[in-house]
């Protein structure tokens, strides 16, 4: 059998071939882009390919999946799979190498691969985030130059800022300075409004999502961030280590360093979502044993760089 590794990059990849008494039989750099992938490995008979895990890792998984290849895409933080590297110059071709002796001795932690559902819908959240990054400083930026005029705007969600700055008297000349801010700041709002429906709609369609919903303070944003992260339970052994993944609690026994450090590394997307949702759960009104747990939730969580 045949053993196989690529070295993703943005525009080309390192692959090497290895037989399994470690034998070079193809060694060669070629573009990132699907048609010569399916060249190199389109004749060849069924082989384990080793990616690390990146950006492009799933349209190329999925290449080489269709060609009949089995795909493990390892956990790059998994430092053993690199033990045959030299550390004194990094290069490409000794990278592969690595990685093509990694997968011929089974030396690697293979990272779970998210699933298509849950890829939509981590995309449709980078998505709103980024509007609503785009959005927010706009709005601040606005607010601190009619603020510097002795000028207040009444309170309202972001989405009526715009109506209520339009409501506001200002002098002609403040106005026309404010116009490019303005100008950019509406056209923003018709995607954002989507981005809402679409969260909306996706979260009352998801069984999981909506039970996360029914918890004071957990909205479609913040059940969706959950859902989409967690991805399907299974690929937990048993409900600590889930735990341990969602920074709720700790485990015990040998692998909790280990255990907590992986969470730390893979569970960074929902945290903010949690813990305002944490803090908005103990602030309105839960009992105290209820109001215990969400305020260690976010105590846990807030040091990550949530706060």
């Amino acid at each position: 059998m045949e053993y196989g590794a690529i070295d993703l990059h943005t525009q080309h990849r390192q692959i090497r071939i290895v037989t399994a008494d470690g034998a070079v039989v193809l060694e060669r750099r070629i573009l990132t882009r699907a048609d010569p992938c399916a060249v190199v490995f389109g004749g060849r008979a069924r082989m384990r390919i080793l990616l690390e895990s990146s950006t492009e890792r799933e349209w190329v998984a999925t290449c080489l999946e269709t060609l009949g290849h089995e795909v493990v895409v390892a956990d790059p933080n998994f430092a053993a799979m690199y033990g045959t590297r030299t550390r004194r110059i990094k290069t490409d071709r000794r990278d592969v190498a690595a990685l093509a002796e990694a997968n011929r001795t089974g030396i690697y932690r293979a990272a779970h691969r998210v699933s298509p559902a849950a890829r939509t819908v981590r995309q449709g959240l980078r998505v709103r985030d980024q509007l609503v990054r785009m959005r927010t400083p706009l709005i601040n930026l606005l607010r601190s130059q009619v603020r510097a005029t002795g000028r207040r705007l009444p309170t309202g969600a972001a989405d009526t800022f715009g109506r209520r700055l339009a409501a506001l008297e200002l002098p002609p000349w403040l106005r026309e300075v404010l116009r490019p801010l303005t100008e950019r700041l509406e056209p923003l709002a018709i995607p954002l409004r989507e981005a809402e429906t679409w969260a909306r709609q996706a979260a009352w369609a998801d069984p999981v999502a909506r039970r996360w919903m029914t918890a004071p303070g957990v909205g479609p944003v913040t059940a969706l961030s959950y859902r989409a992260t967690l991805d399907h339970i299974g690929r937990f052994p048993d409900a600590g280590r889930a735990r341990c993944w969602s920074k709720r609690v700790g485990i015990s026994g040998a692998g909790a360093v280990a255990a907590r450090r992986r969470s730390m590394r893979g569970s960074i997307a929902w945290r903010p979502a949690a813990v305002g949702g944490s803090r908005s759960w103990r602030s309105r009104g839960a009992s105290r044993a209820a109001s215990m747990r969400c305020g260690a939730t976010a105590e846990t969580l807030m040091p990550h760089g949530c706060g």
